[in-house]
Parts: structure tokens; C-alpha cells; sequence
């Protein structure tokens, strides 16, 4: 197991010493993490897909990037255990140590192990209700499960496959989403505490850093939406629990410019006041990772988005994220040599300033 965690010394010398500009990276938390996070969502689980999450990751981490986003249902546990082999190469060549990267996982959703030549179903039988993780009424309809006893089991296989005694982030993976068509608000509220008393558990044991929602809903819908979670409701819940040094400290939400409603959308309020979720976000002290920057490609077509600044479609759309207020880094998928080299060309240029993004914002919506 690769031991430690992202420092403040780690990821600052990382940033030093990174060619790219200096501007990529945004200090939060004591830590400076570069304005891009390379994901690993998509992919088939299979060995060849394992090479190039792999080298994906190397190639990134060698271009600048210190942060790097899986989940542990990402291709069956097999993207977790690419971007372990990932960091142990790096490390082991001696071209970074641990403490200069930013490494998130996800749990929450029910998954199989691809390595494991098993029926999905028989694999959950044998390998959680029979060992007494998940019970009767465990599972949602959604097929997610928020119990601290399956969490804390997930978290210990997420451990395993990353090769790591401390994961920095660990994200409740879309919880909302997948619990509350079977049971109330106040029910799931309750159950997100017990949620939070399990990582701030995991906080004092040094197996994470922080932890937090990764969400496709809840924090960009309205009001009466179902859905709808309130941040600063979550994170007075936080503060019940592990005070004000609570490790709620991360949000994950869907932001580009097609999903602009974490930007353009006021539905948070703050001391009464509607706001965004970004604003309600950086005054509640609570960093922004974004998903789907390219919308799985489809922005890349021909007129998806409005020109701007003379750049590519995929850079233009990572500079819009990364130049908006309130948002650390959005996280790209990435897997072919030629993909990753072109959209990390980005970190050759700095991200716009907040007088010209708010100008273009302005151009855009009139």
C-alpha cells in the first residue's frame, strides 16, 4: 500500500515544478490542485481499456495535472485498480510521490467486480448478503445503498484497488438520485447523517482526507424538485458531526456549457438570499469539481458551442469550466493517446479572467 496523502508542501511543489502555466492551479483547503482533473468513467472492463486509463493517467500527471477522479462502479472496480497501477509506476520511477496528487473515489452504487468471472446478482449474493453487508431492504430501487456498513466496506475495496492506506476525497456517489424514489426526504436526511458520522469516523482514522456528494441532480434543480438538496443545509448537517473542521469540504455537479444551471441557475439559498450553486458553494467554503466538461463528445460538434478566444471546441469548452467562479477543476475523460495530448494543450494557457468570462457569460445569455 502507497502510503500519505496530498499535502500542502506535496502539491505545491507539484505545481512549481509543473511545466505549465502557473495560473492552472487554484489553491483550496491548503492545497493547490490544477484547474483540469482527468476522469475515468467510460471504457469497456477489459485489459486493453486498463493500458490506456493507465497511461492516460501517467500522461496527465506528467502534463501538470495533480488531480485525478474514479468511482469504484467505473468499469467494475477496473478503473480504480488502472489509476492505482498508475501512481505506483510513477512513484516507483521516481517522477512524483504521493503527497503531490489529489486522488477522489466514489461509493454508494452497487457493483460487480469485472476480475471476477461471476453473474452480477451471484456476485452480489456471494460476496455481500451472504457475508452479511448488504440485508433485506438494503438495496434501493436505484440500485444504491448508503448504509455506513456497506460504505465502509466499499471504502476498504476502493483502498484495495488504488493501492492506498488514505484516499483524499471520498464522494457519496449521487445518493439523492438513487434513494429517493423509495423513501422520503427526512428518511434520507437522516440516513446522510449516519453517512457523514462514518467518514468523519474515517477522517479520525486517517484512511481519508475529506469527503463529500457527487451529484447529477440535487444541487442544480428547483426548489420543489423532489431532487433538490440544499448545501447549506448539508453542510450545517456537517457541522453537527465533525464541527468546524468538518470534512465536507467537495461537491461533484454535471457543468458546461449546455448544463449551465450550476452557474445561471440562483435555486441555493444563503442567509435567505437565492443564489447559485457556485456562489452558495464558495461561500460555504466548499470546492466544485465538474463532470461531463464535453458531454461525452457531443460538444464537440460543429456548432454545439459559440466560438470564442480562436480555440478548438474541447479547449474551449475546458476553459469556459475552469474559468467560471467557484469551480476547481472540470474532470475530463481521457483514454486515447491523441485525445489526452489535445486536451492537454490547455495547460499551456491560463484559464480567462473573471472580467472577461462574466463578459462573455453576459454575450452569451443576452
Amino acid at each position: 500500500m502507497i502510503t500519505g496523502f496530498a499535502t500542502s508542501e506535496g502539491t505545491a511543489k507539484f505545481a512549481k515544478n509543473s511545466s505549465v502555466n502557473s495560473l492552472n492551479f487554484k489553491k483550496t483547503h491548503g492545497l493547490e490542485l490544477s484547474n483540469v482533473g482527468i476522469g475515468t468513467y467510460l471504457g469497456d472492463p477489459n485489459e486493453q481499456t486498463d493500458e490506456l486509463v493507465k497511461n492516460a493517467v501517467k500522461q496527465s500527471v506528467l502534463s501538470g495535472i495533480n488531480v485525478i477522479d474514479t468511482a469504484i462502479n467505473y468499469r467494475a472496480q477496473k478503473a480504480e485498480r488502472s489509476v492505482g497501477k498508475a501512481i505506483s509506476e510513477l512513484i516507483n520511477e521516481g517522477k512524483i510521490t504521493r503527497d503531490q496528487l489529489f486522488i477522489s473515489t466514489k461509493n454508494g452504487y452497487i457493483t460487480n467486480d469485472a476480475d471476477v468471472k461471476q453473474e452480477f446478482w451471484e456476485y452480489i449474493k456471494t460476496e455481500y448478503t451472504q457475508k452479511g453487508i448488504l440485508k433485506e431492504g438494503d438495496v434501493s430501487s436505484g440500485y444504491h445503498c448508503m448504509t455506513p456498513r456497506y460504505l465502509d466496506d466499499q471504502l476498504k475495496r476502493s483502498m484495495k484497488n488504488l493501492g492506498l492506506d488514505c484516499v483524499d476525497l471520498i464522494y457519496l456517489h449521487n445518493a439523492v438520485e438513487g434513494q429517493i424514489k423509495d423513501i422520503s426526504k427526512e428518511k434520507f436526511l437522516e440516513n446522510l447523517k449516519l453517512v457523514f458520522e462514518l467518514y468523519e469516523q474515517k477522517r479520525r482514522e486517517g484512511k481519508i482526507k475529506f469527503y463529500g456528494m457527487a451529484t447529477w441532480e440535487c444541487f442544480r434543480v428547483s426548489f420543489d424538485n423532489s431532487q433538490y438538496l440544499s448545501l447549506e443545509d448539508t453542510v450545517e448537517l456537517a457541522k453537527t458531526i465533525g464541527g468546524e473542521n468538518h470534512g465536507f469540504r467537495f461537491i461533484q455537479l454535471p457543468f458546461n456549457m449546455y448544463y449551465d444551471q450550476a452557474l445561471l441557475t440562483k435555486n441555493q439559498t444563503l442567509a435567505g438570499k437565492p443564489v447559485s450553486i457556485l456562489e452558495a458553494a464558495s461561500k460555504l467554503n466548499v470546492g466544485v469539481f465538474t463532470s461531463v466538461p464535453l458531454m461525452q463528445g457531443r460538444l464537440l460538434t460543429p456548432g454545439a458551442m459559440p466560438e470564442f478566444n480562436e480555440l478548438k471546441p474541447s479547449l474551449r469548452a475546458l476553459q469556459f469550466i475552469r474559468s467560471s467562479p467557484g469551480v476547481i477543476s472540470p474532470l475530463v475523460g481521457q483514454k486515447s493517446p491523441s485525445h489526452v495530448s489535445e486536451n492537454l494543450e490547455i495547460m499551456k494557457i491560463p484559464p480567462m479572467p473573471e472580467d472577461e468570462f462574466l463578459a462573455l457569460v453576459k454575450k452569451l445569455t443576452s
